[in-house]
Order: structure tokens, then sequence, then C-alpha cells
């Protein structure tokens, strides 16, 4: 148990550092890829029987290494990639029982690999998925989720994509900087699916931390450090960092589901609501909106609950506005017209829902278009449709806490 549970974390902490500096080497993701699974399954074969090494890290990488080696030595790429190797030798550990040091040398690449994933021969509409399963680890399965793509679709255009970065030898470097902008907009989709995917995993929003989204909150920040004018980087890392603070609230001490208007607001983390404001200010001192700044701004109004005692209804239905005229996805309409009835009663909320109901076809597996408007009818007294709807939501809900709580409303 001790060994798998050494694996997992270090691929939590690590995956994509090691794909990265694998891919860096070989140019190749899904080889490296490849090799770096092998070294897992040496892992787990291996660290029962002989423990687990004091750095997990450097043998993998080492494994992994060792792995893609041996498995393309013959190849006339390989003869010319080879001598490049070896030279990494010298500066990378070789015994795969390195001391924990080593395991803070390896070298972060997981931007380069990002901005590699967006380059412009990829197909746009799977630059952000590629980055989620190179750099992140997921699977097909829970990027098809976060994208509404079926798994198996989602899996096909993955291995195409890898193949024309092999085949097409894109670089591993990082683009000029005139070009990095026009990537960065992939880069920071990726990361916010990442971390939205991290955040609504069952289980994953107790009190305790959840490594997919804090992995998400610091590739945000090194996104920043690249691109310090780039005010739509600034306003996602304040998104997340709004998000994160209040994680703690998220679940009370049972697990139950808690939301956002009944939080303990005790429980959010001051540093980093402090940390976000000011990265909101930095993005809006640029004078370019965007709508990583809007949604961030929205999440700063909620935070400002906790200093006023109050929720500003009417700068929500501003901001949503602003955000539905830049980005109208389906979750910003559904959050607008659930501040409209908190503004104007849930009659004034429930008409315009309905209506979007009747227009937009994905409502009907949308499940917090169906929470909203069971909440709605509840609050009208209209019990009988309430409770249907309320049974369309649950229908469409995984998350257990979720469930519970939906259950508890349900009249």
């Amino acid at each position: 148990m001790e060994a798998a549970r050494s694996a997992e974390q270090a691929a939590r902490r690590s995956y994509g550092k090691l794909v990265a500096w694998l891919t860096a080497r070989c140019g190749d993701p899904a080889a490296a890829e490849d090799a770096l699974s092998e070294a897992f399954l040496a892992a787990l074969a291996d660290w029962p029987r002989q423990g687990v090494p004091r750095s997990p890290e450097a043998w993998l990488l080492v494994t992994a290494r060792r792995r893609w080696l041996d498995g393309h030595r013959r190849t006339r790429t390989q003869e010319r990639l080879l001598p490049l190797l070896l030279d990494e030798a010298f500066t990378m550990p070789t015994d795969p029982s390195a001391g924990a040091g080593e395991a803070a040398a390896i070298p972060d690449d997981r931007l380069r690999l990002l901005f590699l994933c967006a380059h412009p021969a990829i197909d746009p509409a799977i630059q952000a998925p590629l980055m989620l399963q190179t750099v992140l680890g997921l699977n097909a399965v829970r990027i098809g989720a976060a994208f509404l793509v079926a798994p198996a679709a989602m899996g096909q255009r993955l291995v195409r994509a890898k193949a024309k970065i092999r085949e097409a030898r894109i670089p591993f470097v990082l683009p000029p900087a005139h070009a990095l902008p026009a990537r960065a907009a992939a880069v920071h989709q990726a990361i916010y699916a990442a971390f939205g995917t991290g955040w609504e995993e069952p289980g994953a929003a107790g009190g305790g931390s959840d490594g997919l989204a804090e992995e998400a909150v610091q590739l945000a920040r090194l996104c920043v450090e690249l691109l310090p004018q780039e005010p739509e980087g600034r306003g996602l890392l304040a998104l997340l960092l709004h998000a994160q603070a209040r994680r703690p609230a998220r679940r009370d001490r049972h697990g139950a589901y808690v939301p956002l208007q009944e939080q303990d607001m005790r429980l959010w983390s001051r540093p980093l609501q402090a940390e976000a404001e000011a990265e909101l200010r930095l993005a809006a001192a640029q004078g370019r909106m965007g709508r990583f700044q809007l949604e961030a701004a929205i999440q700063s109004v909620h935070a400002q609950r906790a200093v006023h005692g109050r929720v500003d209804w009417p700068a929500l239905l501003h901001l949503y506005d602003g955000l539905i005229r830049l980005a109208p996805s389906l979750g910003a309409q559904v959050s607008r017209l659930a501040v409209l009835a908190e503004l104007r009663g849930a009659a004034a909320g429930l008409e315009p829902l309905e209506a979007l109901g009747a227009t937009v076809p994905a409502t009907a597996t949308y499940q917090p278009w169906w929470a909203l408007r069971a909440e709605l009818l509840s609050r009208l007294g209209r019990w009988p449709e309430a409770r249907e709807n309320y049974g369309r939501a649950i229908a469409l809900t995984t998350d257990p806490a979720a469930l519970a709580f939906l259950r508890g409303r349900c009249p």
C-alpha cells in the first residue's frame, strides 16, 4: 500500500514535470507518456520489494529515460538523439535510489510543453485537451467530460494531435515573445478546465487539498510570471485564487455540500483573497477587459460579503451582463438568472430561465439549469413542479454531497 500511495503522490506532484522533461529530450509527447507509464508500472513491481526510494520522482525519471532508450536504441532517430540523452546523464540523477534533494533539480518544462501544445499547426479545438493530458495526466474520459465530447472520440483526437507533433517535428521551445499572447488563450483555457475538473470531482472539495486544482493554480502563477503584461492571465489567477480561498467552507464537518450564501466566511482564506484582489487590480490597470477578469470580479463581489455582511446583487448582475456579452456560455446565463431572481424575485428569474430552456437544447442535460428551476418553483410554492425538477437535477448529479443537498431541498 505504501508503494502504491507513494507512486500516486509522485504522479500528482510531478507527472507534468516528468513528461515535459522527457518530451524536451525526445520531442515526442506520446513516447514520453509511454515511457513514464512503463516507469510507474516498474515502480509498482519494484517498490514493494525494494522499498520506496528516497526520491520517487528521480527514480521514475531515470527509469522512464532508460525505458525510452531501450525501446528506441536501434532506430535512426535514436542514433541521432542518443548522444544528447546520454549528455543529460551528467546533469540528471542516474542512480534510482537518488537522494530527495535531487528531485528538486528536475527542470520545470511544463510551460514549454503547454505552449508546444498550443502550436498553430495543431487543431485549436484539441489544444486545451492535449495540455490536460500531457501536462496534467488526465485521461480521455475526464477530458471528454470537461469538453462534452465522447471519451472514444476525444482519445482519437488526442492520438492524432500527438502524431502531428512528432511528424511535424514541432520544436520544444517557447515561441517568440510576439507570438506568446496568441497561444496564451489556449493555455489559459486548459488551466481553467483543469481547475474545474479538480474542483468538481467527487470528494475533492472538502477541507483537504486537491492536487489537480492546486496544480492549476501553480500553472496559472507560472503563466503570470512568463507574461506579466497579459491581463487575462492575471484575471485567471485571481479567479482561481478566489475559488481556492473558499474551498475549506464548501463542505461542513460531515462532508455535506454548503452553498455559497450559507458558507461560514470565517473559513475563507484571507491571504488567498488578498492575493486574488492584487492580481485583479494589476489586470484592470492594463485596460483590456476579458472573460477571466470578469469572472474574477464576480468572485470578488462574493468575497466582499465577508467585509460588508451582504451581497451586492446589482453589481453582480452588471458583471454577468458584461460576461455574457464577451462569453455567452450556458453556465454564465444560468448564473445571471440566479442573480436576477435574488434581486427581483423568483418569478422574475423563472420566466427567462424557461425561455432559455426553450431555445437552448443543451439545458436538457445541464444540471444547474434544472437545480435553479427547481429552487425557483419551490420559492413560488409550485411544489409538484419543484419536486419533478429536483428529480431531474438529482439524476444529473454525480457528487454524493451535492446529491444529498438536492434531496434535502426537495419539498
